[in-house]
């Protein structure tokens, strides 16, 4: 393959294809970049981080716990992740992942913080469906049934309205999310990453379950478009 471009893996998976790419970008001095794609579909680029990062900041940033225990629910290629393992109150972090290849491509070293993520004790993938965890049952830790955590924080749709796959939709509605709820201490902090502005419709489910709702717009330099770019994280707090 032409040095400037090389495709790492592609695996068939339930949701289709995923294929995992490198690239070196001459308009940006050959700076190398990673890209996720899901069929047609691109998921994520190394080159576009800061709203991921942003997402596991602003999340840790409203807990006032010594010690959390963290889930994040969307490995992609680990940003959210670790970004929370730099902060070195966390005690334990819980990343669940549908797709198997993305779990595996962090422990063959194909991603950049795929040594980072495996290499922190703190650090522990689950392969499974997080909106299946996210209902009723066992919960997201499956050698601790019933665990609760002090911050759960997702990356997986591109929206609460565009999603990857219409079952998860169920979540984003009050019932879902009050679900979600009981998966937190009295405290805990609910955090969701959309590449959509903030949507009136959800925030008003949000309210519905949780006493302290926000969202926060994070802008960011998109060098393709020689302009900036906005996505949202929205923020929710369980009552104590």
């Amino acid at each position: 393959m032409s040095r400037n471009f090389e495709e790492l893996d592609y695996q068939e998976t339930p949701l289709g294809p995923v294929s995992l790419r490198r690239q070196r970008l001459r308009m940006f001095n050959d700076r190398e970049i990673h890209e996720v794609k899901l069929g047609d579909d691109y998921l994520m680029s190394s080159l576009f981080t800061a709203v991921e990062e942003a997402l596991a900041r602003l999340g840790l940033a409203d807990l006032n716990h010594a010690a959390p225990d963290v889930v994040v629910g969307g490995l992609g290629l680990g940003h959210t992740a670790a970004t929370v393992l730099d902060d070195p109150r966390v005690a334990s972090l819980l990343v669940v992942e549908y797709l198997a290849p993305v779990i595996d491509w962090h422990r063959r070293g194909l991603v950049p913080l795929g040594p980072r993520l495996t290499g922190d004790p703190r650090c522990r993938f689950v392969a499974g469906d997080f909106f299946q965890l996210a209902g009723p049952g066992g919960g997201f830790d499956p050698t601790q049934p019933g665990r609760r955590f002090h911050a759960v924080l997702l990356d997986i749709d591109h929206s609460p309205s565009h999603l990857l796959h219409a079952r998860h939709a169920a979540f984003y509605a009050r019932a879902g999310l009050a679900t979600l709820r009981d998966h937190l201490h009295p405290g805990g902090l609910f955090g969701l990453w959309s590449d959509d502005p903030p949507e009136e419709s959800f925030i008003t489910n949000l309210r519905a379950v949780f006493p302290e709702v926000r969202s926060e717009v994070v802008r960011f330099p998109n060098p393709f478009l020689g302009r900036e770019s906005a996505s949202t994280v929205y923020l929710a707090r369980r009552g104590d």
